[in-house]
Parts: structure tokens; C-alpha cells; sequence
């Protein structure tokens, strides 16, 4: 039965709707009812006459009527509100029956005298229209004083304009008519006072700014002028003998506040959102005060305006004073915000504010990071308080050593910041080297002598280098630098920036390149010293760009490893190679391919798993793989590549050692590993006849190999010279542009059969 609620809300959506519709319907059909009478009765517009009266008393009952219903009809369809909505739809009510009874004459009179005993019907409505005004606001916060402050001054602003424009007219009857004439304008005084109401609520965040809050202002200035019109005629004639404007005025008035209640409501604003506007409105009200006291009335009416505009006045000057001091306080926070509460020197806040602002002014621009080496171990071995005070001494020095025009900043932790009005590189190096020197000096901390060192990066504001983030970024991307490099200092170059903008766009374009196949292998062949056979290929990956062109590897590798492209950049070099290798099988061309796996993807599992699978299916023997592996592949987990190594062996195929030479593994792996092949570096052949030790280095290697079962490759061969040498020394198979240079797979059988055409007709001569 889990349908029936859901059938339930369904229904009261519809039901919902239909009231909706029934609401605006009668809202329509009230303004309907006026635009008709109002032509009708204008038939005789100066006062109350039989053909105004059988036309205007009809259409004011069916307009009450209507807008009554449609209130009750909004207060069932919103719960929320419908206290509020009833109280308005009471205040209609009341107004509509003291309307009916000043509109009945005693008999022999055509109009009833003033006062009449509806007036108390009147009173009654204004009073279920202020109930209405607090019951529709919106449950907020407790205002604050600043709330009521501003509240108060815009209501008297209001209160100052309403008695200025009301009272102003009667100034020399105010004192012959005295309390009668103010009973006469209660009637608009009291509009004043729920306009002023409206206008408070606005100012207090209770009501938000919006088309019903307007229609319901709007609504209440009418209901104020149909008022003050009708307090005119009771106070010349002593009868309700006003005209039809002031019935159009009172119909209309009413009409746009019930369709104020009818309407959605709407949140107000935070306050945090709401203040400037709020900070309008007390100035206008306050201004609003001055003109009244300016053009203040003479007479007995004066102490009625002169009143609220010094109140009002009174409540500005309070507003002023709390504004003051917030301001103080917004001041001293503002600089708290931008100051570091350890060291004093400006935060990171600070800087970039600095920053955005002199990048505004155009002027040269760079910035300086500073960062301590071995700030930890100060910490971990004297304690946190001991660092503390040495981030102390160091932001002092940096004050005291730098001219004002040079802001000194402590971004966090122990890494500082120099902002200069500077761009050449010479005095940039040199003020970052002064300060190194600085925070060189001996620091005494807990009774021993401590000696900071630092590190520098440096960034120079350039077209590219344009905001107040890329430097930022580039000032930490050459201070990263420099804690790796031997100088210390290191300035930004974009060459040597491994996350640059460009470097981040060139790897996703290669990820998108790895999807659409531009990625290819080209091979470079490796021959047999002795009979100068063809027995292998390296496997050298390449990469078609569709802007840049053919890329080396080196141009684009250092992106796919930062990006985590390695793994399918791996398989896809793999998986090409072995498909050549299959090819040129079917052409009965029997060789090798070697194809280097970097040390991640050789221990990480998600390459090799798959070999043996691919290797089945092009259906080339497993012997015919060579995986080249660098020394530093064993350096994190020696078990685990122990494992992968003697795993692969078990598949059948070959190990070779890359770059062997290079790196700083222990020789232990050559006597437990079951490998096939050492690759001797290119920078020991590249001097082996200029150097005696590269050649003792490759001797001694060529003869420990041979020693351990191992065959040896020597790469970098590139004349006859160096060739001889090798064959001297008994090197395996040599690789080099002497031979050839990495080519496409497709040019490989072509160069391979040339090139054994060749060696056979050597031989037959």
C-alpha cells in the first residue's frame, strides 16, 4: 500500500493548484470590478450622489468580497501562513463593515455625520493590519542593537516625511482645531505608522526586498492618501461626503495588499548581504530628518514634526558612533588578518593582496622564497618552542636587514618571502644570496649554537608570468630546485619547470594520443660484433603529435610519468613491438626485440600480466622478448623484483641490465638473478679511446659478464674506431648510428634484407 501516499500528495498538489488558481482568479476578478466602476461612477465624481452611490457601494462589496474569499482561500493553501493571512482577511472584514455603516444614513439625512459610531470598526481593521505585518515575517536571529538602531532611524525618517506632508497643510488651524483636528488624521497617521512598520521590517531584515514588499509599500501609501483625503472632508464639511477617488484609492490600496499576502514569500537576505543597503537607507532617513527640521512648519503643528526628526537625529548619531567603532574593529582585524602571529612579519594574506596590487600598477616585480634546510630537526630535537624562537630571530634579521621599500613575509611553516620591485637577475641573486648569508649567522637557542642554511627560489614577473599566482608558483618551483641543486639559489627558468601550464596541457593531449593510436615504435638494430649479423632490436617509442610533429622521448616520457600515462604507455609499446616481431616472423626475418620497462611498471603488476597472453596470441616465442631493466629497479624491493625477474624467466623470457654502470646497486643481483644480457652505458663508450678508465670499466664488465654466463651489448657505437676497440676487448653485440639510426617498423625489413645483401657480397669477395 505504499501507492497511497504518494496518490495522497498528488491529490494535494492538484488541490493545491486549483486554490491557486482560484486566488488569482479573484484577485483578477477584483481589480475587474474597480477598472468597470470607476468610469461608472465618475458619472458624477464630485460627491456622494445616487448615481455614484448605486454604482460605487455594489462594486465595493463585491471587491471586499472578493479579496476576502481569496484570502481564506491562500490561508488554506499556505499553513504557514495563514494566521497572518486570516488577520488581513479580518482587517478587510472590519473595514468593509464600518464602511457599510458610515455608508447608511439616518433616515432624512443624505450623508451620516463624522463621527459615526463605525469609526471603532476603523480602528479595529488598522489594528488586524499590524497583527498582519508581525505575523508575516520571516522567524530570524534576535536583531542586534545596530538592527533596532537602523530600524528606528528609518522609521523616523518615514514618521518625519509622513507628519511633514500631513501636518504642513493644517499649521494655522493646528492651533484652533487642536485635538479634534488630530483625531480627524488619526487615520492617516496610523498608515504612517504601518508603512513605517514595513519600512522597519526591511531595514531589520525581516522582510526581504521584493515585488510583494513593494506592491505592499505601494499598497499603503494609497491606503495614507485615500485617508488624508477623507480626514479633508470630515474636517471641512463634518460629513463622510468624500468622493469616488477616495473609494477608487481605498479599493486599490486594498487590493495590492491582499495580493501582497497572496503572493510566495520570499527569505530576506543575510545580513551580511543586506548591510550596504541597510547603510543607504539610515543615511537617507537621516537626510530625510534634516530637510524636515529645514522646512519645519510654524505653529502649534511644529512640536509634531520637529519631535520625531530629533529623535531620529538622536538614533543616526548613535548609529554613527557603533559604525566608528566596528570600523576601528573591522581595522584591527583587517590588519590581524594580514599579520603572522608568530613572527610579526606580514602572511600569505598579505602578500598576495601586495602582490595583486603592485601587478595593478605595472611596476617590476619579483619574488624571493626563502626556506629553511633542517627546520624539522630543530624542532624534533629541541622542541617547538625552541623553533619557535629561531623563526623569531630569523624574521627580525630579515626586518631589520631590508629596506622599506622590500616586504619580508613569513608564508607558513619555515619558508619566508621577499617582494621586490626588481627584475634584474644579477641583484636579485645577489639580495638572495645576502640573506642566506644572514640567516647563515650562529643563532644561540637552549644554550647551543645553531647555523641555519636556506634555500632560495626566485621568480621575475614576465608576459607569462603575469599574476600574483604564477609567480607564487614559479618563486616555489625554482625553490624546489635549488634545495635538490648545489648552489642554494636557483632563479625560474620555464625549460626546467616540470609542472608548467604547457607541460600539464602536453600530458593530456598525450593521454588522448595514447587513445587515438599516434603513438608508434620504431626500432634500431643491434649486430653482432664478430660476424656483423643482425640479431636484434631496441623497441624506441615515438610519438606523432598533430601540431608538433615526430617526438623523442624525451620530450614527452617526463610528462606521461608525472601524469601516471606509464602503465598504458608501457602496454601499448609492448603490444606493438611483439606485433612487428610477429610480422617480420611471416617474412621469415628471425630476430630479437628488446623493449625497455621502466622500474614502476616492472614492479607494480600491471604490465607483465599480461605478456605471456600477448606473446600466445601473435604467437612469437617468448625467448625472442628481451625486458631491459635499469639497475635502479631493484634499489626500493630487491625481493620483489627478484620475483618479477624470475617470473618473467619462468615465461621464457630474456633479462637485460640497462644503462649497467650507472647506477648504485650492489653487484649481488648479477649472481642471484637468472639474467641473459649486461647493456653497457653510452658514456663509458663514448670515451672509451680518450679514457683510460672507461676503457678498464668496460674490459673489466665485458669480463665479469662473460664470467657470470652474460652476453654483452655496448650502445653509443658511432665509428669504426670505437667499433674495433669493442671487438678487442670481446664485446657481444654492439648498437649505434654507426650501424643505423632508430627507423619505423615498416622501413626495418627493407634496411635488414639491404643490409644482409650487403655482408653476403662482402663475404663472396
Amino acid at each position: 500500500m505504499a501507492w497511497k501516499p504518494a496518490l495522497a500528495r498528488a491529490s494535494a498538489r492538484r488541490g493545491r493548484r486549483k486554490i491557486d488558481y482560484a486566488v488569482s482568479l479573484l484577485g483578477a476578478l477584483a481589480w475587474l470590478v474597480l477598472l468597470i466602476a470607476a468610469p461608472l461612477g465618475a458619472l458624477n465624481l464630485g460627491s456622494r450622489g445616487t448615481v455614484a452611490e448605486s454604482v460605487a457601494v455594489p462594486s465595493m462589496a463585491l471587491i471586499f468580497l472578493a479579496l476576502v474569499t481569496r484570502l481564506v482561500l491562500a490561508a488554506a493553501a499556505d499553513r504557514e501562513r495563514r494566521y497572518a493571512t486570516l488577520s488581513l482577511a479580518l482587517g478587510l472584514v472590519l473595514w468593509a463593515g464600518g464602511s457599510a455603516q458610515v455608508n447608511s444614513a439616518p433616515s432624512g439625512a443624505s450623508v451620516a455625520q463624522f463621527p459615526a459610531p463605525g469609526e471603532w470598526l476603523f480602528v479595529g481593521s488598522f489594528l488586524a493590519l499590524a497583527a498582519y505585518l508581525f505575523l508575516d515575517v520571516a522567524s530570524r536571529v534576535r536583531p542586534s542593537v545596530t538592527d533596532w538602531l537602523e530600524a528606528a532611524v528609518a522609521s523616523g525618517g518615514a514618521i518625519c516625511l509622513v507628519a511633514l506632508l500631513v501636518l504642513t497643510p493644517f499649521a494655522d488651524d493646528f492651533a484652533r482645531q487642536g485635538v479634534p483636528l488630530l483625531v480627524a488624521l488619526i487615520y492617516p497617521a496610523m498608515d504612517a505608522v504601518l508603512l513605517t512598520v514595513v519600512i522597519a521590517q526591511v531595514a531589520l531584515h525581516k522582510r526581504a526586498v521584493s515585488t510583494g514588499t513593494a506592491v505592499l509599500g505601494v499598497g499603503f501609501v494609497l491606503l495614507t492618501a485615500a485617508d488624508t483625503s477623507g480626514s479633508v472632508v470630515f474636517l471641512s464639511s463634518g460629513t463622510y461626503a468624500y468622493g469616488l477617488l477616495a473609494d477608487v484609492m481605498w479599493c486599490a490600496a486594498y487590493i495590492l495588499i491582499a495580493d501582497s499576502a497572496c503572493r510566495p514569500r520570499v527569505e530576506p537576505k543575510p545580513v551580511t548581504e543586506s548591510s550596504a543597503a541597510g547603510g543607504r537607507v539610515t543615511v537617507g532617513a537621516a537626510a530625510v530628518a534634516l530637510g524636515v527640521l529645514a522646512v519645519q512648519p510654524s505653529g502649534a503643528a511644529r512640536p509634531y514634526v520637529v519631535a520625531p526628526a530629533v529623535l531620529t537625529f538622536i538614533a543616526a548619531g548613535a548609529r554613527l558612533v557603533i559604525a566608528l567603532r566596528e570600523a576601528r574593529r573591522a581595522a584591527e582585524a583587517y590588519r590581524l588578518s594580514r599579520t603572522d602571529e608568530l613572527s610579526g612579519l606580514p602572511n600569505r594574506r598579505a602578500v598576495t593582496t601586495d602582490l595583486a596590487d603592485r601587478l595593478a600598477t605595472g611596476e617590476p616585480l619579483s619574488v624571493i622564497l626563502l626556506d629553511l634546510d633542517g627546520f624539522k630537526e630543530v624542532n624534533d630535537s629541541l622542541g617547538h618552542g625552541s623553533g619557535d624562537g629561531l623563526l623569531k630571530i630569523i624574521a627580525r634579521r630579515l626586518r631589520h636587514a631590508l629596506p622599506d621599500d622590500v616586504m619580508a613575509a613569513r608564508l607558513g611553516s619555515d619558508e619566508f618571502a621577499l617582494i621586490l620591485a626588481e627584475t634584474n637577475p644579477e641583484l636579485l641573486t645577489q639580495v638572495a644570496e645576502d640573506m642566506r648569508r644572514l640567516l647563515r649567522r650562529p643563532i644561540h637557542l637552549d644554550g647551543l649554537e645553531i647555523s641555519v642554511e636556506a634555500s632560495a627560489g626566485i621568480a621575475v614577473r614576465t608576459e607569462e608570468i603575469a599574476t600574483k599566482g604564477d609567480l607564487l608558483r614559479c618563486a616555489d618551483v625554482a625553490l624546489h630546485q635549488a634545495k635538490k641543486g648545489p648552489t642554494g639559489t636557483v632563479i625560474y627558468d620555464p625549460a626546467q619547470d616540470e609542472y608548467s601550464r604547457s607541460r600539464l596541457a602536453l600530458a593530456e593531449e598525450l593521454r588522448h594520443g595514447l587513445e587515438r593510436g599516434e603513438l608508434v615504435v620504431w626500432y634500431q638494430p643491434q649486430v653482432e660484433a664478430e660476424s656483423g649479423e643482425v640479431v636484434s632490436v631496441e623497441a624506441l617509442v615515438r610519438w606523432k603529435h598533430p601540431s608538433q610533429g615526430l617526438l623523442a622521448p624525451f620530450a614527452f616520457l617526463p610528462a606521461a610519468r608525472r601524469a601516471g600515462l606509464m602503465p598504458r604507455l608501457t602496454e601499448v609499446v609492448l603490444a606493438s613491438a611483439i606485433r612487428d616481431l610477429a610480422g617480420w616472423r611471416s617474412q621469415g626475418l628471425d630476430v630479437c626485440v628488446a623493449v625497455n620497462v621502466a622500474p614502476p611498471e616492472l614492479l607494480g603488476g600491471t604490465v607483465l600480466p599480461e605478456l605471456g597472453g600477448v606473446l600466445a596470441r601473435e604467437g612469437v616465442p617468448a625467448d625472442r622478448l628481451i625486458v631491459e631493466v635499469t639497475e635502479d629497479s631493484f634499489l626500493a624491493e630487491p625481493d620483489h623484483a627478484r620475483r618479477v625477474i624470475q617470473q618473467l624467466r619462468s615465461q621464457g623470457v630474456q633479462v637485460s641490465i640497462d644503462d649497467y654502470g650507472t647506477g648504485f646497486s650492489s653487484l649481488a643481483y648479477l649472481r642471484d638473478l637468472p639474467l641473459q644480457e649486461l647493456k653497457i652505458d653510452r658514456t663509458f663508450v663514448m670515451n672509451l679511446l680518450s679514457d683510460q678508465r672507461s676503457w678498464m670499466i668496460i674490459d673489466t664488465t665485458n669480463q665479469l659478464a662473460h664470467g657470470l654466463g652474460l652476453r654483452t651489448v655496448a650502445e653509443g657505437v658511432e665509428d669504426e674506431d670505437q667499433r674495433a676497440a669493442l671487438g678487442r676487448i670481446g664485446i657481444d653485440v654492439l648498437q649505434g648510428y654507426l650501424f643505423a639510426r632508430p627507423m619505423p617498423g615498416e622501413h626495418f625489413v627493407g634496411w635488414l634484407r639491404e643490409h644482409r645483401e650487403v655482408r653476403a657480397a662482402a663475404q663472396r669477395a
